[in-house]
């Protein structure tokens, strides 16, 4: 008897339901059975990974059309795709072989032979990944252990053959030759077969080659071999597509992101070049939303551009090229790997303790680990629930550059040796429903991990007086960046954002945040009575999403240096007038331009009048 396996319509599976119980089968049967699971979670993959390409190519089409909010709701959307494929699998498993995945051994048998169907596979450590997602989801964690799940990868990534190339290869003779160079710039623009024409391609080209020669150190011997390498497929998102590359001459390379944008009558043109590789890192930041790609082998993408960003650890990069998933198995397995090769202990992490969530801090590991609170004050209006759907928002939602990602772990077990005792005793008393001990090891059921910060509010009691006003011009733009993303953050006090080290400003308190087109913005009334100004309530209601601009000064002035640059340079964020107009722009349905590196690099403040490229 065959039954159909939903993860993949093309493949015919045999249904063991009805045959005797594991102890019982013989050896032949035992061996079909770890076959037939391999096989089923390997095409609960492979479907995944087919609908995750898909959308990078419906980018693609997305990008041409200038269907922006296509774009998004397309982005948004893949993120679930993991989840539902193995969810998926798990039932069709459950439904069809509940019975005889009770035992480890049966389980060292289907993870052998899923590794055997690894072999030649293009994406092995995506599927591996999917291995243990499906198997954690099937058993209890106290009957799965490291033997047969993929704790360590077991299939190399190194040179995998693809049908076509991860990157494509231009030389130069002589990239100072103008003419050999623009040529090669027209080939590389004419190879990712943009269906729109350009603007002016010839006026693009000549800048982005300007720009390229200026920066170039001089003086410089050029190579035989030198050449120019651009990733096959473009990077898509939100309003942008993006070519990524280096220029390699000798041991040398110079990294290079090229976005290319929509005019308003619908034609394209080249906005800049990026060749820094403080420029790119910006470009691939955790607090922006993840680009959709056509890779046929992601390794090779991650190896490419980690020679871009070498310093950029290989989770992050999965992660932004919408591999979470891998992202959070490699930061798994890299942060185990520092615990064994360091001493320091998990501490409280530094700024003001929140009333939601406990964050502490590994201090020779750059993350932070959040848990949130058993009790939370009345006064947040919000339960356990409401701050995990929080977090799922920002998940989902275009982050401008201006909110930290999370990755979102469960029953993850640390030495307990590793906690601090004033960290342990915290922890227990205030976050019990999240973790246990457990002999020496302390289980943590449910904890969010972010990139570390420096909280504005301890950055700006150690700032001196000229970096307190290019931070709060920072922390302003995040704010107006925020709210033309359709997000209210809510409690806008220092402590509840950082700065990174590239020195920009992100929010990472999520518990109070909402859409803009869910407040209620409002001025506040004159008082009937000289009394009701004195009196410390106030004289009109306060629903629970309405917001009073011009109170906000009351409690972002902390010091003259502060509200002399907040006035300065922010003056608007005071005003019913901002918001109103913000939040009317995105019920309008209105994409602003928010540009992942800075407006001065654009060609258009940089070369042209700002009417050419309208």
């Amino acid at each position: 008897m065959s039954t159909k396996n939903p993860a993949n319509d093309k493949t015919t599976t045999h249904n063991l339901v009805g045959l005797a119980p594991l102890s019982v089968l013989d050896e032949q049967q035992e061996t079909k059975l770890a076959i037939d699971v391999a096989t089923v979670i390997l095409n609960g993959f492979n479907k995944h990974y087919r609908l995750f390409s898909a959308c990078a190519r419906q980018a693609k089409n997305y990008f041409e059309s200038a269907d922006w909010h296509g774009l998004q709701k397309l982005a948004r959307e893949r993120i679930d795709y993991y989840d539902h494929r193995v969810e998926e699998t798990v039932l069709w498993l459950q439904n069809n072989y509940a019975d005889f995945l009770v035992s480890e051994s049966i389980w060292l048998k289907i993870k052998t032979h899923f590794v055997t169907y690894l072999v030649g596979h293009q994406q092995p450590e995506l599927a591996e990944t999917f291995f243990n997602s499906v198997t954690a989801k099937l058993l209890h964690r106290h009957y799965y252990n490291n033997s047969f799940m993929f704790v360590k990868p077991a299939v190399s990534t190194e040179y995998i053959e693809s049908q076509s190339p991860t990157y494509r290869s231009y030389y130069l003779n002589d990239p100072f030759k103008k003419v050999r160079f623009k040529k090669t710039l027209y080939e590389i623009i004419a190879d990712f077969e943009l269906k729109l024409p350009f603007e002016n391609l010839a006026r693009d080209i000549f800048y982005v080659a300007k720009t390229a020669r200026e920066a170039i150190p001089k003086p410089v011997k050029i190579d035989q071999d030198c050449q120019i390498q651009v990733l096959s497929s473009l990077f898509f998102r939100n309003k942008g597509a993006y070519i990524i590359g280096k220029f390699v001459n000798g041991n040398l390379p110079m990294p290079f992101a090229v976005p290319i944008l929509h005019t308003s009558a619908g034609k394209l043109y080249i906005d800049t070049i990026l060749l820094t590789v403080q420029q790119i890192a910006t470009l691939f930041s955790f607090t922006r939303a993840y680009f959709l790609v056509d890779m046929q082998i992601p390794s090779a993408y991650v190896q490419f551009l980690r020679s871009l960003l070498p310093n950029k650890p290989k989770a992050e990069m999965y992660t932004m090229l919408g591999l979470q998933k891998q992202g959070k198995t490699l930061f798994y397995r890299d942060f185990l790997h520092h615990l064994s090769h360091s001493r320091d202990q998990l501490v409280i992490a530094r700024g003001i303790e929140g009333l939601v969530m406990a964050v502490f801090t590994l201090p020779s590991y750059p993350y932070v680990f959040k848990l949130i609170k058993d009790q939370i004050p009345e006064c947040k209006q919000i339960d356990r629930q409401g701050v995990i759907e929080k977090y799922r928002l920002v998940k989902t939602h275009d982050r401008v550059g201006r909110m930290a990602d999370t990755w979102e772990y469960s029953y993850v077990s640390l030495p307990k040796h590793r906690f601090s005792k004033a960290l342990l005793d915290h922890l227990l008393s205030s976050c019990s429903e999240s973790l246990s001990i457990e002999g020496e090891n302390v289980l943590i059921k449910h904890v969010y991990i972010e990139r570390r910060m420096t909280p504005l509010n301890v950055y700006l009691q150690e700032a001196k007086r000229s970096e307190i006003e290019s931070i709060i011009v920072e922390y302003g733009n995040a704010i107006k960046q925020l709210a033309s993303a359709n997000i209210f953050p809510g409690d806008m006090l220092f402590k509840n954002f950082g700065v990174t080290r590239l020195g920009r400003v992100v929010f990472y308190d999520y518990d109070e945040i909402e859409y803009m087109t869910k407040i209620h913005i409002r001025k506040i009334p004159l008082a009937m009575h000289f009394e009701d100004e004195l009196s410390q309530e106030p004289w009109y209601s306060v629903g629970q999403y309405d917001v009073f601009p011009e109170q906000f000064d009351h409690f972002l002035m902390p010091t003259n240096a502060v509200r002399q640059a907040l006035l300065t340079h922010h003056p608007e964020i005071f005003t019913y007038e901002f918001w109103k107009e913000k939040q009317d722009a995105v019920k309008q349905g209105r994409i602003e331009d928010i540009f992942p590196y800075s407006t001065e690099i654009r060609f258009l403040n940089c070369y042209l009048d700002r009417s050419s490229f309208k």
